[in-house]
């Protein structure tokens, strides 16, 4: 499942290496504010791979960016773990690359819908004196 979370930059944490059987790697976590509803939430990611790691210092705290991730969870002991790893980084408000499609005719754009105006005092119907409901 891939989502994408725009937001703003408010903490990167040490970035950790090591080797492991598979050859070296590197991580880099950080935490994103971003707004939830009426409120702003904040949850940490992982940039997992020397290239992430890499594009991921190239923001600052306080940076508005865009990301695209996977939520990934693993049991180690009985217990559970969630893992939000990063795949794609870039400064908000621009689009996403998307890869070149063939082209294809165009769709035709559907025609907006008018908005009719607001009702005014001379649309409201005449109080009828056999109404007696008091509402």
């Amino acid at each position: 499942m891939a989502l994408e979370l725009e937001g703003t930059l408010r903490h990167k944490l040490a970035s950790q290496q090591g080797t492991s059987a598979r050859g070296a790697w590197a991580k880099q976590e950080f935490i994103l504010e971003f707004p939830d509803g009426n409120f702003t939430a904040q949850a940490c990611f992982t940039a997992f791979g020397q290239d992430k790691v890499a594009e991921l210092d190239k923001y600052q705290v306080g940076d508005r960016i865009k990301i695209s991730f996977n939520i990934r969870s693993r049991e180690y002991n009985g217990r559970w773990y969630n893992d939000l790893q990063i795949w794609r980084i870039a400064p908000a408000g621009q689009p996403a690359a998307a890869p070149a499609a063939p082209q294809a005719q165009a769709t035709p754009v559907p025609p907006a819908f008018e908005t009719a105006p607001a009702p005014t005092l001379a649309d409201m119907p005449d109080e009828a004196p056999e109404d007696d409901l008091p509402f």
